[in-house]
């Protein structure tokens, strides 16, 4: 569920005094296979949803540096993984790794984000997507094989605790799989033709592989339903979108409000909704039963001409047109003199004959029974969002939670342009030698002037600059001081490029060489661990 492919960063202002500008910011495309860039970010909150990290920051419990500086900018519902962590409830985090060539510094940001809710209680699991790198990718098993155990070192280098979380592959994970077979009942061909551009030369292994994926994100609430949050980049954010459909697709209820029998969609509730507002205002607050009828009259011609003294009144139609007020019109005078009034209602989307009944017999209170759907009078949606969900698990249904997601900026590589594992020297990689390190660093491209004048009388760009990049998302690690300090001594002409790689070469020496230590350390855990690193796999 992360690339090796990284990407410039934009034009959002930092928390850190960032105010990050990329060029060519255009149509927004998100391939979680190609070579896709985000030139501006914020056409994610438009186009797909994502929503801004930073106006929930305040949620979340000692939050991350990357989270303090606006390196993870976006989340897909994460509220209830931030609310799990400060009421110190059950919740898990997932992320996998390709491995497709050696783990660099931009994997490093998915690394210590696995790690950091690892370490505020989480449930946490890190794969190896090796069957999406066989079959999407191309790689032999031995390549697979000698990569996997690379991420992995890197991973237990870094922190991660395995006592307290699972690494596993793909392809040795027959619950995994299983749970794939299930999933795969629900997905079709059309659908991944229109979220990844299938057609008739992709293979079945690689749309198998997709699958995959999808039981790899809701793997974690197997034992049972709990927040989940997925970090990625956001080329990713395909596989979530997809996800969070089938986890609740696969789900025996759908709980919503109504107002009366029939069914309505979202638009027609929020009619349903207002109508419901007005009318018990008018009703005297329940003095009054208001009908089907009375909603009726109110959406189609307004409040003034409700009557609720006429024994069967009637509604003279005007013409709609093909709205959700036409349609919701209609329902409404042909529901008639039925009372019209909230409640919550379970519907049964795919429930057992004795889902169904045992939910009936869990629903306590005033409720109505009806073919597809029991409507409760009493519970609040959230109350029966839980309750539904432990119906479903009583009776060996899944009560999957949509998963979260939170999303990181790519880091530009530091020969400017992307960074990419096939360019060796557009990126760091966690394997380099420490002198190497150092080299790649002092070789980097700057945001500085043209001339030490014209940085001293201007100020440096660091918001181009992939070496203050590196001070942001590394090397000044929890430190916020010494990353404000890079980037305000840079702008403010105080600080000149030569100077600023060398002190960023040398940290960079010291990280890898303390990482490689670590790595060595790790190989005697990794060796105790339960997984597979030497396949038979031709």
């Amino acid at each position: 569920m992360t690339r090796d492919t990284d990407a410039p960063a934009d034009d959002d202002v930092l928390p850190d005094g960032g105010d990050a500008v990329a060029e060519g910011a255009d149509d927004v495309a998100l391939d979680p296979w190609g070579s896709s860039t985000v030139a501006d970010y914020r056409k994610l909150f438009e186009e797909f949803g994502i929503e801004e990290f930073d106006q929930l920051l305040p949620e979340v419990p000692k939050p991350h540096y990357l989270m303090r500086r606006g390196v993870i900018f976006g989340h897909r519902d994460y509220r209830p993984v931030a609310a799990a962590m400060r009421n110190d409830e059950p919740f898990a985090v997932l992320s996998g790794f390709m491995p497709t060539g050696d783990p660099h510094i931009g994997h490093k940001l998915v690394f210590d984000e696995i790690i950091w809710h690892q370490e505020r209680g989480g449930d946490a699991y890190g794969l190896i997507a090796d069957l999406e790198a066989h079959s999407a990718r191309g790689l032999t098993w031995d390549e697979i094989d000698e990569h996997s155990r690379d991420y992995l070192l890197s991973l237990l280098a870094l922190g991660f605790d395995p006592d307290e979380g699972e690494l596993y592959r793909q392809s040795d994970n027959r619950e995994l799989q299983d749970l794939a077979f299930e999933l795969g009942i629900e997905a079709n061909y059309s659908e991944l033709q229109a979220i990844y551009g299938f057609d008739g030369e992709t293979d079945v292994s690689h749309m198998q592989s997709v699958v995959t994926q999808m039981a790899d994100i809701l793997y974690p609430q197997l034992d049972e339903p709990k927040p989940t949050v997925i970090p990625v980049g956001p080329d990713q954010d395909p596989h979530m979108r997809l996800a969070r459909d089938l986890a609740t697709r696969m789900r025996f209820f759908k709980v919503t409000e109504a107002y009366a029998s029939f069914e309505a969609d979202d638009a027609e509730r929020a009619l349903l909704r207002e109508a419901w507002d007005a009318l018990d205002d008018l009703a005297d607050g329940g003095e009054t039963t208001v009908r089907c009828v009375h909603a009726a009259q109110y959406l189609a011609h307004g409040a003034d001409t409700v009557d609720f003294e006429a024994d069967r009144p009637t509604v003279e139609v005007p013409e709609l047109d093909e709205s959700a007020r036409a349609s919701v019109v209609t329902k409404l005078q042909s529901a008639g003199m039925e009372p019209f009034r909230p409640r919550t209602r379970f519907f049964d989307r795919q429930a057992t004959d004795e889902a169904f009944e045992g939910l009936i017999d869990a629903v306590e209170g005033e409720k109505r029974v009806y073919e597809g759907h029991v409507d409760s009078f009493d519970l609040e949606v959230a109350a029966a969002e839980e309750l539904a969900r432990q119906v479903e698990v009583d009776h060996g249904g899944y009560g999957f939670i949509p998963p979260s997601s939170i999303y990181h900026r790519f880091m530009t590589g530091l020969t400017g342009g992307k960074m990419s594992s096939s360019v060796p020297a557009s990126h760091i990689s966690l394997l380099d030698d420490p002198e190497d390190g150092y080299d790649k660093v002092k070789a980097a491209t700057t945001g500085g002037r043209e001339t030490a004048e014209e940085q001293r009388e201007l100020g440096g760009e660091a918001d181009d600059c992939p070496v203050y990049e590196l001070y942001a998302y590394l090397l000044a690690n929890d430190d916020d001081d010494l990353a404000t300090e890079v980037y305000e001594e840079c702008v403010g002409g105080e600080r000149l490029c030569g100077g600023c790689k060398e002190q960023a070469a040398e940290l960079m020496r010291e990280f890898l060489a303390d990482h490689q230590e670590k790595r060595e350390e790790a190989k005697t855990l990794l060796a105790e661990l339960d997984i597979d690193l030497d396949t038979d796999r031709a």
